[in-house]
């Protein structure tokens, strides 16, 4: 591993360093400074006032130089002067041309520069020393298998599942492309003497995904300093953040907001994020929450479908349904569903064609006419049996939210053991609540959809219910 310091992670400076090396490479401090909260040191550092402070100042908290910022931009400036950054950019290919790619490998190399056992390996930069102040984050990818079991039946566990598998790939990908550099082979990957690990893969993949800000003007970044500020949602937002027309990061007080000497500067995340994002992403769930907010669980093209192969081929939606807060009430989006729902005797047809370099690929077809699956809403719900398409997406909807309610319910009650962590055990425990609350609300609301669509007159006409029996019960799954 990379860098290790006396826990076996990396080296690590002590917090009451990083206002030294700010002010040395111009971060301009307003008020405000970074370290640990009185009454709440566990939780780590944040940005804290050391003055009472009021919204509309004319001076931003903090000012962060724009050759500071973390971004694909800087990251290429610095592949100008550092060819060993250059070539591992070059190497990884489409990874290293993204900006995910870019400051994972940018940090990975930094952490490599500040190991003692390297030499004559990168160039120097301020951002350097800057991770070293970066604290491991306990997101869900580095709980253990007994903690990440605790997410059975949440739409957590499969996301961790996938990310996991994700990050194994791109870490198979980062050794095949770099081996064949030398001072790589030496010093990652040489059996006796290399020191990269997947935990080393996995904790810059940490540090991004739970710092990145997107900056107006900078995009998707980490901007140092501003990047310890803690996230509070709605009318608890104290700050905001963006780019001056320089490209500086600026941290700025709310307008109207009041905050005494002492107390926390605090910044929002995305208060629209759901409860499974939030673990996921940032390793925590607000105080107070009380709604996941937002589900996606999956969906599967039954396997006695003739035309599955065709729909999975063609395909191009995420394979399942978003369940959402809207108001009061519980929604749901799903590009996916209608898929699903409509077969060849509605109108659905594919058709093999040859294209003019020789390849065959497989064409949609909506009641003879050319059809963009990714619109295939557009197309149906001009049709009369719209109602009917929504009736089965419907009863579909519903016996999957069963399901996931049910697997939920089979793990309630569940008790901590001595090997599992108290914050992995608490946030597991706190999602299970959130989420098969949440799933009880779309059952409602799904059942009342349901009921509604039943009394449609082209449901009535399909399942030959007029001037029948409307209480006969239909099994339309």
């Amino acid at each position: 591993m990379i860098s290790r310091g006396r826990a076996g992670g990396w080296l690590k400076e002590p917090i009451d360093v990083l206002p030294k090396w700010a002010t040395f490479h111009g971060v301009a401090f307003n008020g405000v400074k970074v370290g640990p909260l009185p009454g709440f040191e566990e939780r780590g550092s944040t940005v804290i006032t050391d003055q009472k402070i009021e919204g509309g100042d004319s001076e931003p908290l903090l000012v962060v130089p724009k050759d500071l910022i973390i971004s694909r931009q800087n990251i290429n400036l610095f592949a100008k002067s550092d060819h060993h950054l250059r070539e591992l950019l070059d190497a990884l290919g489409d990874l290293g041309r993204t900006t995910r790619g870019a400051v994972l490998t940018f940090l990975l190399l930094q952490a490599t520069i500040c190991c003692p056992e390297t030499k004559d390996i990168g160039v120097l930069n301020p951002l350097t020393e800057y991770i070293k102040f970066l604290p491991d984050e306990l997101l869900p990818t580095f709980w253990t298998e007994e903690e990440q079991e605790l997410l059975a039946g949440t739409t957590l566990k499969p996301a961790v599942s996938a990310k996991l598998n994700s990050l194994l790939r791109e870490f198979e990908n980062l050794r095949s492309a770099t081996e064949s550099i030398g001072w790589c082979a030496k010093y990652w990957w040489d059996e006796s003497s290399g020191m990269l690990t997947f935990d080393d893969w996995m904790r810059v993949d940490a540090m991004y995904r739970s710092r990145a800000l997107e900056f107006p003007g900078a995009g998707d970044c980490m901007m140092p300093c501003i990047d310890m500020a803690n996230h509070a949602s709605g009318d608890a937002t104290a700050a905001l953040y963006e780019t001056d027309s320089d490209g500086n990061g600026l941290l700025l007080l709310r307008e109207g907001k009041r905050i005494d000497q002492g107390d926390e500067i605090t910044i929002t995340y995305g208060d629209d994020k759901g409860a499974c994002e939030n673990i996921f992403s940032y390793g925590f769930l607000e105080d107070g929450m009380t709604s996941a907010k937002v589900m996606f669980l999956d969906l599967d093209i039954p396997d006695d479908d003739p035309l599955r192969p065709a729909k999975i081929y063609v395909s191009t939606a995420a394979p399942g349904f978003r369940i959402f807060e809207k108001g009061d009430t519980i929604d749901w989006e799903s590009d996916f569903i209608w898929l699903i729902v409509v077969n060849e005797e509605d109108g659905l047809d594919f058709k093999v064609r040859q294209t003019t370099d020789g390849k065959r690929e497989i064409q949609a077809f909506w009641r003879e006419q050319e059809l963009d699956t990714a619109k295939l809403r557009e197309y149906i719900e001009a049709d009369p049996a719209w109602d009917v398409f929504r009736l089965r997406a419907t009863v579909l909807l519903q016996d999957r939210v069963e399901v996931q309610m049910e697997t939920l319910r089979q793990i309630e009650g569940i008790r901590q053991t001595a090997t599992v962590r108290d914050v992995p055990f608490m946030l597991a425990s706190r999602l299970r609540s959130l989420e098969l609350e949440m799933l009880k609300r779309a059952a409602s609301t799904l059942e009342s959809q349901r009921a509604q669509l039943l009394d449609a007159d082209a449901v009535q006409k399909y399942l030959g219910l007029t001037g029948g029996d409307e209480d006969e019960q239909v099994d339309f799954s």
